[in-house]
């Protein structure tokens, strides 16, 4: 067997893993990744203390906007490829090529997975907008999708087709795409854990010089400042929950403890590695958060029983003309929400691929991505459709903070909604453990991606490293919160997104590459199942 994967092998290479690294003070760090990533985020960093905050955000956000509308098309078009590429591989014959090798055995037990895939994905962010979302688009807070008149029936349907189309199959199929092509490159065939194992086939024995070099940095700086970003909002919303139920001023030191809470969580959590650490408490967060929704689904279980197929249908019948960025009325809308949405997606997937692809050996492609990309979208559906659901009616009838006022502040428009809800207090608080644990598994996951690229794609770099790398995420998120801000955190928002643009066309390209390197894969299949 071992003749025959050599004669269709891509991977012939004299590479190992982590020859370029050096061994100091207790880190183990590829050279030049990790000295290039943390000298340009000190760098960045410091740049953005020593400028007023404004000013800064006002200029990473013109450079956004340049990408968001100049690139639109590409960025939008982009997303849709991802999607029909997941597809076609899902009937395709490369579907039943197993991650690891024909022999492999998955890792982790089926839950275990489904929970690491969707704590590391998106279950901040639905904590964060699934009210938000569905509710500023029902009332036109920054323009309505597809230009629908704001605060009809109409409306309703397609704020949740929408809300469901920013967080259902488009943006996971951009992270099934980078998981599946790291974790194909790296237990299929022997290459790093890192980014730049993937353009192997294209670029060969180039893929351990500078082009690699840059891929990887990219990845890390994107990763960071995604993290950092998320931190920093997240904090905010945490710190308006606990005023909101206590009484507590929701002053810059409460958002910096809730950081430094969360951020000595993850130290011990990383420490303890995925088993002992991200595993576990991803787990504890499904179980919570299906509770959660539960509950509130059965509270409004009337509404919950209109929303969901209101839901569905809103997405089925809108997803075509949502993906499509051409001759758009509401050119605006898509600018500010979908192409955001994508740029975003686009940036943070280096860091979610890579932690799928560290939990996803043993699975078939076609299972990876069904998985992937589908049971996420189901959740989602049931998310959105119960949160937004309920935000939506509260809105059209006048129910409460949220029916009075609408969105006028989004870090607290799911706490308004617990208002009119029976045990509002223990809902706020079951939610603010819940937004906690999340960010923890967040810093977690995205801690282990940079450890295992700035080590030269080792999967277990030192606990020192590890200890390091989840420090600093917190240090940035807490200083620049303190420093300047919300401007301050949506400055290296801005920062990130910016990124989308490079990544789009590394990932489009990933796309040949992991092509190549199935056909030959599929190449060995065939002679094995033959002999």
């Amino acid at each position: 067997m071992s003749q025959i994967r050599d004669k269709y092998s891509i991977d012939n290479t004299d590479y190992t893993v982590g020859q370029d690294n050096i061994q100091k003070w207790g880190f183990d760090v590829h050279n030049p990744v990790f000295g290039i990533s943390a000298g340009l985020i000190i760098f960045f960093i410091v740049a953005l203390l020593a400028t007023e905050p404004s000013t800064a955000k006002a200029a990473l956000d013109g450079i956004k906007w340049q990408i968001i509308n100049n690139f639109d098309g590409l960025i939008m078009w982009s997303g849709n490829i991802f999607l029909i590429f997941s597809l076609a591989l899902v009937v395709s014959p490369f579907g039943k090529i197993r991650i690891g090798g024909r022999e492999a055995k998955p890792e982790h037990s089926n839950s275990s997975w489904f929970a690491m895939l969707f704590a590391a994905g998106m279950g901040i962010g639905l904590m964060f907008w699934g009210v938000a979302e569905p509710v500023a688009y029902y009332t036109g807070w920054y323009e309505t999708p597809l230009g629908v008149e704001a605060n009809t029936s109409e409306a309703a349907k397609v704020a949740l087709g929408a809300t469901m189309f920013h967080w259902g199959l488009h943006p996971w199929a951009m992270y099934a795409i980078v998981a599946l092509s790291l974790a194909f490159f790296a237990y299929n065939k022997g290459l790093p854990l890192s980014m730049r194992s993937i353009f192997y086939p294209i670029l060969g024995d180039r893929t351990w010089g500078w082009f690699g070099h840059i891929i990887d940095i990219l990845s890390v700086i994107a990763t960071l400042f995604g993290l950092a970003t998320s931190l920093g909002l997240g904090a905010q919303q945490a710190a308006s929950g606990i005023s909101h139920v206590f009484g507590v001023d929701v002053g810059i030191g409460l958002q910096i403890g809730v950081i430094i809470f969360v951020t000595c969580l993850a130290v011990v959590s990383v420490i303890r590695g995925i088993d002992g650490g991200v595993k576990v408490l991803s787990n504890a967060n499904l179980l919570i958060a299906f509770a959660l929704l539960l509950f509130v689904a059965l509270v409004g279980f009337a509404i919950t029983l209109n929303t969901l197929p209101t839901t569905l249908m809103g997405y089925i019948e809108n997803i075509v003309p949502l993906s499509n960025p051409h001759g758009r009325e509401d050119e605006t809308w898509m600018h500010g929400w979908t192409v955001f949405y994508w740029a975003w997606w686009i940036s943070w997937s280096p860091c979610v691929g890579m932690f799928i692809a560290r939990v996803s050996k043993g699975r078939t492609i076609r299972e990876f991505i069904i998985a992937v990309i589908f049971i996420p979208t189901l959740i989602t559906l049931v998310w959105m459709s119960v949160f937004g659901g309920i935000a939506i009616d509260q809105v059209a009838n006048k129910v409460g903070e949220l029916g009075a006022n609408g969105l006028t502040d989004i870090t607290l428009s799911l706490f308004n909604v617990y208002e009119a809800l029976p045990l509002s207090t223990m809902l706020s608080v079951i939610s603010i453990v819940l937004i906690m644990v999340f960010f923890i598994t967040s810093s977690d996951s995205a801690s282990l991606v940079i450890d295992s690229i700035t080590a030269g794609g080792k999967v277990d770099a030192p606990v020192p490293q590890r200890i390091f790398w989840a420090t600093i995420e917190g240090a940035i998120a807490a200083v620049l919160l303190w420093v300047g801000g919300t401007e301050a955190i949506q400055a290296l928002q801005a920062g990130a997104i910016s990124t989308a643009l490079p990544f789009t066309i590394i990932l489009l390209t990933m796309c040949v590459s992991l092509m190549m390197g199935m056909r030959t894969e599929m190449a060995y299949y065939k002679v094995a199942y033959s002999k």
